[in-house]
């Protein structure tokens, strides 16, 4: 007996140690090749990167797994309870395994062999972190083996609550949720801590198999599930008898999360700021980062640009004709059903709606969807004259017979009145507006079409167009900083200019198609003379021209030929909204910025637009101290003499030249509009001291607007609608005047200085020092270089005339200050004289002829 009860305890010994072997075998095969655990210890998961606007609010949001992550200390106890009862109740006390739960889970496989029930598992929360973080959901032997010991090894290397923390904010629960804090906001509409017992209990139920849970199309199952894990949280001592009856009672209602409070609009400014993010950071980082992105939009800005550019691409819709209902219909017997079934155009305003015309006499009357029907009367139709070739237009309509037959869907807008809708077209012009604060290069507001949903291609970043006349300024700044003045006299006549051998003769024209004779440069820019700029950018010679350019970010590979001058070459209305913005700054230099700031998920700022120190500013309270002074680092690039005088001259492009329009705001403002060759591209960029927009319009495939369609007629009245909107109840300062500027008051078509009887006068920016203009000199006809002109050197470099001023005054910052004898207005009549008529508008001369 003896010999027998040793020989079994040494089968038992062999046996134990060959257990011991084999698993010690399983644990060294299968463990050679795991996944390395210890990135657990810094979880990022997934996180949803969101974008403010400049006041705070939402614009939008990037993400591949909307989760909120929650850290541990943050998660009501409830929830926690919750969990650890439906899903492992020993968390706590084991290693990472639950024999127990093992022996539990192989008992009741045992008595569902042979039923359709899936097999239960008897996974520990651990097991599950291993799972969903380093393995697949494959089923297999193979993969709960690896799952064991990646459990072992967890538990050893990081605390329990790290353990839960990752699982309560990985696990997927359902209804596009990641993670507990997702869950409560979709499925209840509340935040984790408002949760009741029974709601924190249904989110403990889901994870076996959300889709067998479901709260409305499995309702009766997800209520039996919430109700066990609540028995098991009653079991467990975490909630009491009352609190149980209370839960298992409680009606399972899911309830529609709140809607987020977006700003609304604003597509193309989130649009281009994706681009750039994802470009800067990676896609991973935009869609998983879980980044803060501050932006620079003005909400205010960007519903006026909207609006502003909508209208305005409408209206000159509207001038060119009618071209066609959206879809027609044979047979009106059952049109209610066959209008449903027709889409409006991509892009189509909210405001707009489908209808089918079912007569025509003088008056239209129509039907909608819902079986309602309306009136367009002949007064809201009379604009639709047949659209022909070339953007050309028939004649008027008579009635509406004219203009639609019945079974025609076309798009109509309510007028107000009762029962009459008036008809509409959606444009296929197109264009862009950009508004800048010229200080710090904020874009305030961008639309870079007519919707983003009609094109996603951004026209003010991403389209490059002809600036045409709206270049001009920079030329005559040229001539302003080589030593011209705004007196100077240029001759406006016919111009050939002969572009080598083989290629025809150059002969650009007016606009208009007369000539003034020898004109200052003031009135150059005023009326816009295209023969002047070609003789003085032939002055000046093309390299300063193009230096200019470049120096202002317009085009950095800016073409040396003449033509160039009237705007010829390329660019983007961002660049060239940025270009005036270092005029309306006094020629500092900005860069445009769509991100104020960029903050990682940590809270940890990894990119900000304004880079200057102030070490004051870390004063946490204020006790009576003065406000911190901020060193102003931006680069002064060209003397800012030169620039207030194109700047002053711009300013009488509004009072007298091609924007008079605009002198109906009232306050002090500069500007230039731009029309190309055959009227292709239109544009105006116009400015106030602390605001600079651009606009332009053309259509995506470049063609004609159609014949006296100009920069005034398309891209200024975008520009006026839009500061009507901006500035309004906003006072307006003057344009800061620098040191070294005197005024003198010169007629205005002359240039010469002001006699007494002159009733066309105005007072004219002069540098200190440098009046050439005042005694008779040869006028400019741009037939030969000028070599020996202040300020020029042999090779064309642009630089600041001697007159005594050195280097530190030149390009010191004089914001703010002002001349020895400022005029009460630079456009004011002077003392004791005739007040000037009011000015003739003048037809825009922008153009490459």
């Amino acid at each position: 007996m003896l010999r027998g009860f040793a020989i079994l305890l040494s089968l038992l010994f062999l046996g134990i140690v060959a257990a011991v072997a084999v698993v010690g075998g399983v644990f060294w095969h299968y463990g050679r090749s795991l996944p390395d655990y210890r990135q657990l210890a810094d979880y990022q998961p997934p996180v949803t990167t969101r974008l403010y606007a400049g006041d705070g609010r939402l614009m939008t949001e990037y993400a591949v797994e909307k989760r909120v992550f929650v850290p541990i200390d943050a998660i009501p106890r409830r929830i926690i309870d919750a969990f650890l009862s439906a899903e492992d109740k020993n968390f706590y006390l084991h290693q990472g395994l639950d024999p127990t739960g093992l022996l539990r889970a192989i008992a009741v496989n045992a008595r569902n062999v042979g039923s359709d029930r899936r097999p239960v598992g008897a996974s520990t929360i651990t097991q599950q972190v291993a799972k969903n973080f380093l393995l697949t959901n494959e089923v297999s032997i193979e993969r709960k083996i690896k799952e064991a010991i990646l459990a072992l090894r967890i538990e050893q290397s990081f605390s329990k609550d790290h353990i839960l923390e990752l699982y309560l904010n990985e696990i997927y629960l359902g209804f596009g949720s990641y993670g507990v804090a997702s869950a409560a906001l979709n499925y209840f509409n509340k935040s984790l801590d408002q949760l009741t017992v029974a709601e924190a209990a249904y989110l403990a139920a889901v994870p076996k198999a959300p889709n067998n849970y479901h709260p409305i199309r499995k309702h009766d199952a997800a209520v039996e599930r919430r109700n066990w894990v609540v028995d098991r949280m009653l079991e467990n001592g975490y909630i009491s008898d009352a609190e149980a009856d209370a839960a298992r009672n409680e009606a399972l209602q899911v309830r529609e999360r709140d809607e987020t409070e977006y700003v609304r609009g604003g597509e193309f400014f989130s649009e281009e700021i994706r681009r750039q993010v994802a470009s800067g950071y990676g896609e991973a980082s935009l869609y998983k980062g879980g980044l803060t992105v501050r932006t620079t939009l003005d909400p205010a800005y960007q519903g006026f640009a909207e609006k502003a550019l909508q209208k305005g691409l409408i209206d000159y819709d509207r001038r060119h004709g009618w071209r066609g209902p959206v879809a027609t219909m044979g047979d009106l017997s059952s049109w209610k059903t066959m209008l449903a079934s027709i889409a409006a155009p991509k892009g189509t305003p909210e405001r707009w709606g489908l209808a089918v015309v079912l007569k025509v006499g003088k008056d239209a009357s129509i039907g909608f969807v819902n079986g309602s029907t309306a009136t367009i009367p002949y007064e809201a139709l009379k604009w639709a004259r047949p659209h022909l070739p070339e953007q050309r237009v028939g004649p008027e309509p008579k009635s509406a017979t004219d203009v639609l037959k019945a079974g025609d869907v076309v798009l109509v807008s309510d007028t107000g009145k009762p029962g009459q809708y008036a008809l509409e077209q959606m444009p296929d012009v197109d264009g862009a507006l950009v508004a800048m604060d010229p200080h710090t290069g904020r874009v305030l507001a961008m639309a870079g079409g007519f919707s983003p949903e009609k094109s996603e291609f951004n026209r003010a970043t991403q389209a490059l167009r002809q600036p045409g006349s709206s270049f001009k300024p920079f030329v005559y700044l040229a001539a302003l900083d080589s030593g011209f003045t705004p007196s100077t006299l240029v001759m406006d006549a016919p111009f050939v200019y002969d572009q080598g051998p083989g290629l025809p003769p150059w002969k650009p024209k007016n606009y208009s198609g007369d000539y003034l004779g020898p004109t200052t440069l003031r009135v150059g820019i005023e009326k816009s003379r295209n023969l002047m700029t070609a003789r003085l950018a032939q002055a000046i010679g093309m390299n300063r021209v193009a230096q200019m350019a470049e120096l202002f970010g317009i085009d950095k590979n800016f073409p040396r030929f003449l033509a160039a001058s009237l705007g010829a070459g390329e660019t983007t209305v961002m660049r060239m909204t940025t270009a005036y913005s270092m005029l309306a700054n006094g020629g500092r230099r900005i860069t445009p910025t769509l991100i104020d700031r960029i903050q990682d998920r940590t809270g940890k700022t990894i990119y900000k637009h304004d880079t200057r120190q102030c070490e004051a500013c870390n004063n946490t309270f204020w006790t009576g101290q003065g406000m911190p002074e901020i060193p102003d680092s931006r680069e002064q690039i060209l003397d800012p003499r030169s620039i207030y005088q194109i700047v002053h001259i711009m300013e009488g492009v509004v009072q007298y030249g091609t924007a008079t329009r605009l002198k109906a705001l009232n306050v002090p403002m500069a500007g230039k509009t731009g029309t190309t060759n055959d009227s292709v591209d239109t544009w105006f960029v116009g400015f106030t001291p602390d605001l600079v927009v651009g606009v332009f319009v053309g259509f995506d495939e470049p063609r004609s607007l159609g014949k006296k369609e100009t920069g005034g007629s398309t891209a200024l009245p975008v520009f006026q609608a839009f500061m009507t909107d901006a500035l309004k109840g906003k006072p307006v300062r003057p344009f800061a005047v620098p040191r070294g500027i005197q005024f003198i008051r010169v007629d205005h078509r002359t240039g010469r200085i002001a006699q007494a009887g002159d009733s066309d006068v105005v007072y004219e920016a002069f540098k200190v020092g440098n009046t050439a203009g005042f005694t008779p000199s040869p006028v400019i006809d741009g037939s030969a270089p000028i070599d020996g002109a202040s300020g020029a050197d042999g090779n064309g470099d642009i630089m600041p005339e001697e007159d005594g001023l050195g280097p530190a005054d030149v390009y010191r910052d004089t914001a703010g200050s002002t001349p020895s004898a400022p005029p009460p207005n630079p456009f004011a009549t002077g003392a004791g004289q005739t007040p000037a008529p009011a000015p003739v508008t003048a037809p825009q001369a922008g153009g490459l002829y």
